[in-house]
């Protein structure tokens, strides 16, 4: 291992080190998982002790944590749902785009700055930050709120500008050449996401399922890391971002049964490399500079937020929501984006704009994004100490909540999870289910059920099938060996949530209570239970007296189940002792 490695490495380990220390620290405070990111880079940066010398190549990684956050983002949204918020991503989008530009445009030619620099820095500034505002949005209900999804159209509207931005940067350095470059692209851009979402809706799922088919998890893994980084780069080689293309990658997906198997097995590489993007944030704070230019980098930071808000605000309350959600969805759009440093780093060297002035602006947007955490929770506590959302308004904006709101997931969907779940249809009820043959996910789908491939007892697949936002889990898996490491697994990571279990029997009813199950039924027991009714019926015993006797049967079987369970705390108890 080479010099420069091994210093990577070293970097690595400190900024992991420190995670592990201050990251904890701040969740305690309930400050979030963000600004602890970014303390940990500030503190480790070259402007805080320079214990971090490759930050460059940190950079470069933590870029990827962007890519798989768009990823998953595109996997939960389904095509159909993306093309109902055309409306919100043509209107939200482009009028905060453009009004914003067009708002920090006169302020810098106010400042007496030449008009070429100016609309660079009125479009540099007037992008957000979509790595920070989908993270805050995740730790508040994801997109999946009214919030949620105005925030989103917006984000999404501004990555697909990245390239007539970068385009504009060219343009106002005098470079034609690159410029035509960039409008030949587009054709090829074009056919390309066409080709994309071809492929998404006839190749992928057979591809997935030999991959299934082969019994080989890694293979598995490897496919869906593969698919990610693949498009992201197709469309970076025709002139789009990786982060767009990212996010078409989960589109692609967003129908399949494998969905939520390929979000669980991504979900780990995402979080540990957004954290090292935030890092990395942190430690593009110069310190230096802001200590010298204090006041006015404060004060054009402040008067920054106060307008991208205040924008938003009077957009979203245009399209009709509550004063609530127009609020908190100007402030987490408050800060500016992580492209305004590509944007004014392309911009420095072309000569369009200052070396001095750039470094300035990189660092107003660090700081926007380091305050933005402390306003969205400053602006929520404001909201539910001072705001009541009147009657009239209660209902505005409901088409726009998730039907995964609020579900039943449902673990298995063999023969009892199959009447289940066909029985939660017919009465309306929303159920995502998970089972682990595919052949079985397969016909289900083609029937029209909501049945996708993974191992329920996996707590990434659980948190990408939405069991944070879930009404219960009902647990209906065929092989009961797998319900000892699941029960548990589940209640650990899920305390509140409401666990009915199927079981063989008495004990077996006793031992899942005892691991955290809130219900169980025994199929032993319904089962005789029916046989018997019919065979009383038979007999001629009157329905009445039919189902007193079943009733007490059935009562004692239970009590008998929460008595074993009492002996079973006590024999731990002496054994404890």
């Amino acid at each position: 291992m080479d010099e420069a490695s091994t210093y990577y490495l070293i970097d690595l380990l400190a900024l992991l080190l420190a995670t592990v220390v201050v990251v904890p620290i701040f969740h305690k405070i309930r400050l979030g998982a963000i600004l602890g990111y970014l303390t940990v880079g500030a503190i480790m940066g070259p402007w805080g002790l320079a214990l971090i010398t490759q930050v460059e190549l940190i950079r470069h990684l933590g870029e990827f944590g962007v890519i798989f956050l768009l990823f998953i983002l595109g996997i939960e949204l389904k095509p159909e749902k993306l093309w109902q918020m055309r409306h919100l991503v043509a209107g939200l989008g482009l009028g905060q785009l453009f009004i914003t530009a067009a708002a920090i445009y006169g302020v810098a030619i106010w400042f007496d700055i030449s008009q070429q620099s100016a609309i660079i820095i009125g479009f540099g500034l007037a992008l957000s930050s979509t790595a920070f505002c989908l993270q805050l949005l995740a730790e508040r209900g994801g997109i999946t709120t009214p919030m949620g999804r105005m925030s989103f159209s917006i984000l999404l509207l501004q990555d697909m500008a990245v390239v007539p931005l970068l385009a504009l940067v060219s343009v106002l350095a005098g470079g034609d050449a690159e410029t035509s470059q960039s409008g030949f692209n587009l054709l090829y851009a074009v056919l390309a996401i066409v080709g994309l979402l071809f492929a998404g809706r006839y190749l992928l799922n057979p591809i997935l399922g030999r991959i299934v088919a082969s019994q080989d998890p890694e293979v598995f893994i490897a496919v869906a890391v593969l698919l990610v980084l693949g498009v992201a780069w197709i469309m970076e080689s025709v002139g789009l971002s990786m982060a767009l293309g990212a996010f078409l990658a989960g589109l692609m997906l967003a129908e399949s049964q494998y969905r939520h198997q390929i979000e669980a097995d991504i979900l780990p590489f995402r979080g540990i490399l957004l954290g090292l993007f935030f890092m990395t944030v942190g430690m593009g704070i110069d310190f230096d500079l802001l200590w010298n230019q204090l006041a006015i980098i404060i004060s054009l930071t402040i008067a920054l937020m106060v307008l991208k808000a205040t924008v938003v605000y009077i957009l979203v309350r245009i399209s009709g929501a509550r004063h609530d959600i127009a609020t908190q969805t100007g402030v987490l759009l408050s800060q500016s984006g992580e492209f305004g440093f590509v944007m004014f780093g392309a911009a420095s060297l072309s000569g369009v704009l200052e070396q001095h002035l750039a470094n300035m602006l990189i660092l107003i947007i660090t700081l926007t994004m380091v305050l933005t955490p402390f306003v969205v929770k400053a602006a929520n506590v404001m909201l539910i100490k001072f705001y009541t959302p009147k009657p009239t308004e209660a209902g505005l904006y409901t088409e726009f909540i998730d039907n995964s709101e609020e579900h039943v997931i449902l673990a298995g969907f063999g023969r009892v999870g199959a009447r289940i779940g066909a029985l939660l249809s017919a009465a309306d009820v929303s159920y995502v289910a998970i089972d682990t043959d595919q052949e079985r996910v397969k016909a289900a789908r083609a029937q029209g059920f909501p049945v996708y491939y993974g191992d329920a007892s996996n707590v990434k697949l659980l948190q990408a099938a939405g069991a944070d936002r879930a009404k219960m889990l009902v647990v209906a898996l065929d092989n009961p060996e797998h319900f000892a490491q699941m029960i548990p697994l589940v209640r650990q990571h899920y305390p509140g949530i409401p666990i009915h279990v199927r079981s063989k029997d008495r004990q077996h009813c006793a031992d899942l209570i005892s691991q955290g199950a809130t219900t169980t039924v025994s199929e032993t027991l319904e089962t005789s239970l029916r046989l018997t009714e019919e065979v009383l019926l038979g007999s001629g015993v009157s329905e009445e007296d039919i189902k007193r006797v079943i009733d007490e049967f059935r009562n004692d079987y239970y009590s008998g189940v929460v008595q074993k369970v009492t002996e079973n705390k006590v024999v731990m108890g002496e054994l404890r002792h």
